[in-house]
């Protein structure tokens, strides 16, 4: 099993013709991913490089070819309308993997989205996507039954069946590239993912942290959890509350921006310290005092978790 996304999910990209929706959209068809189309005003009636249907909306893509998903590669101006003509149309995951949207139009779209479309699941802005992994094919050249959708480099991902030791973790965070990260290091301790979602940096965006937990924790194909974090805001302490009362799998987490300073933003517009809590260092001391364990370098993720579900000799 797994969480969102799996190999039947159909998806559309919004933004297809774009030089990084085009690019991504064939890696994500390459991956195995049911790409069934996309969506570019104005070009709709002919086809992509890759022989997808163009439609001039969401509504008309949804109609003729059954999507369920779409991600979105259209500039930050457009992309909160671009989320909420992907819900209006039916859609129910909506990846936006736009960044730069401005937060005033964020909050409109959050409002609307937590209003009318209670359907519709958003991760991101300002995400990798999520990705499913796709059990390797015996040639060793390629994927099947996953589903791959946003920006990560699909090879890096294991499926539990081709992991040597039959575990599978799912992975949450706000950074694209830690999360391609803990994927690495798992995958090289034979340990596979379930599920990774990249939540984004925002500070106002769709999928948080509790949400995906809740979901991992259902998820009988699912051993453990990695929660990758970072400066700004309260949803790690949130989380960390959340896994005490209520998680029944080992978490493991990390997070970034120890040597931040207060009040500089870094990186993602949501990471940046505005109080004592915001800091990493009171996020990693209030983890612990929930029961996660927390690793001290991002080089430790793979182990951490390792430890966390037991495996011995693990090292931290």
């Amino acid at each position: 099993m797994s969480i969102l996304i799996d190999g039947s999910t159909r998806v559309i990209c919004q933004g297809i013709t774009g030089s990084a929706g085009a690019f991504h959209t064939k890696g994500c068809l390459d991956y195995g991913t049911q790409m069934v189309g996309g969506v570019t005003p104005g070009k709709g009636g002919t086809k992509d490089p890759n022989g997808l249907p163009i439609f001039d909306t969401v509504h008309a893509a949804v109609k003729a070819t059954g999507a369920t998903a779409t991600m979105i590669f259209v500039p930050p101006p457009f992309a909160a309308d671009a989320i909420l003509e992907a819900a209006d149309a039916g859609i129910g995951i909506i990846c936006c993997i736009t960044e730069g949207i401005a937060v005033q139009d964020m909050v409109r779209t959050r409002s609307l989205l937590d209003d009318r479309y209670p359907h519709c699941t958003l991760v991101g802005p300002n995400c990798p996507g999520v990705i499913t992994p796709g059990k390797r094919l015996p040639d060793g050249k390629g994927f099947t039954g996953g589903c791959k959708i946003g920006i990560m480099p699909g090879y890096i991902h294991t499926h539990r069946s081709d992991a040597s030791t039959g575990r599978a973790v799912g992975i949450i965070s706000r950074s694209g590239t830690l999360t391609y990260e803990a994927v690495w290091q798992t995958s090289t301790l034979g340990i596979g993912q379930s599920t990774c979602v990249g939540i984004g940096g925002d500070p106002v965006k769709g999928l948080n942290f509790i949400d995906a937990l809740s979901m991992f924790n259902a998820d009988q194909e699912t051993d453990g959890v990695i929660l990758i974090g970072e400066i700004g805001g309260q949803d790690e302490i949130d989380a960390g509350r959340w896994i005490q009362k209520h998680m029944k799998k080992p978490v493991a987490a990390f997070i970034a921006g120890r040597t931040a300073p207060k009040g500089k933003r870094m990186g993602h517009a949501g990471a940046i310290i505005g109080g004592e809590n915001d800091t990493a260092q009171a996020k990693m001391d209030s983890l612990r005092s929930c029961g996660v364990i927390v690793a001290e370098s991002p080089a430790d993720l793979g182990s951490t978790m390792a430890r966390a579900l037991g495996m011995v000799g693990a090292a931290v």
